[in-house]
């Protein structure tokens, strides 16, 4: 297992060095910067401004400053908020983001299994019918559709919850829900294919011959062996309610990394850009590795490399 784990390692941070390279020279080369929609600065106010952010040197000095100060555990100053550095904007921002992530995969997984295995368990019927069809809903509909029309129908037309804000725990169950909901369709799908499967198999013909009932068949057998896939799945899972919170945040106007990304986009703030990427990248090549490693441990061959 360990030299698995040295050699996903090296995998990970050749590949999170790639990103830093790539993701901050296509920042520098993009056309605009962050004082183009000012108004017109003074020759030499502008001058200082550049020299603070070496945008005056050259692309590789540029991208050596900045590797120093990642080597120092410092992504630089915001560009646009000049009273905040790019540290203390993450750290502010990525708890609430993590939250969000956290309380849709809470939900969404779980309910995901359920409707899947009830589905296998009872193929062509009423549930196998309307877990196919939610999740084909579910896997079609973005978050950045399914999040505005949520609010209006539980915020605007119920009036059942708040359309936005955070810091309640009912201003985080939209969101929630909107996030969720793609990955709850993925995780169904994925559990009703792979605990169909494993029903057909000769271990599942014997626990049904020793007298054992359906639901301990399929639960405690069909799905119980078929969670490889779903466990597959949660490395994406968790980098889609990651990636996917930039529209629910910017919807539901929760101040977490995700609004900050799309302000620093629209703002032109390059090193806030780049940072939020950095961190966003980091963290779901940290939970791909984890998820790799835990289907090894279920599977020799994995780490075997069979």
């Amino acid at each position: 297992m360990i030299p698995f784990l040295a050699r996903r390692l090296a995998s990970g941070a050749a590949v999170l060095l790639a990103i830093a390279i790539l993701v901050f020279v296509l920042a520098r080369l993009a056309p605009g910067g962050p004082f183009d929609e000012e108004r017109e600065l003074p020759k030499d106010v502008r001058a200082a401004l550049e020299a603070r952010w070496h945008l005056r040197e050259s692309l590789p000095r540029q991208l050596g400053f900045f590797f120093a100060g990642l080597a120092r555990g410092d992504l630089g100053p915001s560009m646009r908020q000049l009273d905040w550095s790019v540290s203390e904007i993450v750290a502010s921002a990525f708890p609430v983001s993590a939250a969000l992530a956290a309380l849709a995969l809470a939900w969404a997984v779980p309910l995901g299994l359920w409707l899947g295995s009830r589905a296998a368990g009872r193929p062509g019927g009423p549930a196998d019918a309307a877990a196919t069809g939610a999740g084909l809903a579910g896997v079609a509909l973005p978050s950045f559709v399914t999040a505005p029309i949520l609010m209006m129908v539980f915020a605007f037309g119920l009036h059942l919850l708040p359309p936005g804000g955070w810091g309640e725990l009912r201003q985080a169950v939209l969101p929630a829900v909107a996030l969720g909901l793609p990955v709850c369709a993925v995780v169904a799908r994925l559990a009703r294919a792979a605990t169909r499967e494993n029903l057909a198999k000769d271990y599942c013909r014997t626990a049904r011959a020793k007298g054992l009932s359906e639901r301990a068949v399929v639960v405690n057998h069909a799905l119980r062996n078929g969670l490889l896939p779903v466990l597959n799945y949660l490395g994406p899972a968790t980098a889609a309610a990651l990636t996917g919170s930039f529209a629910v945040e910017k919807v539901f106007a929760i101040p977490g990394l995700g609004s900050h990304f799309v302000n620093a986009a629209l703002g032109r703030d390059l090193t806030l850009l780049v940072g939020v990427v950095l961190v966003y990248s980091a963290l779901l090549i940290a939970v791909n590795i984890a998820v790799d490693v835990a289907c090894a441990a279920l599977d020799p061959r994995i780490r075997e490399g069979v």
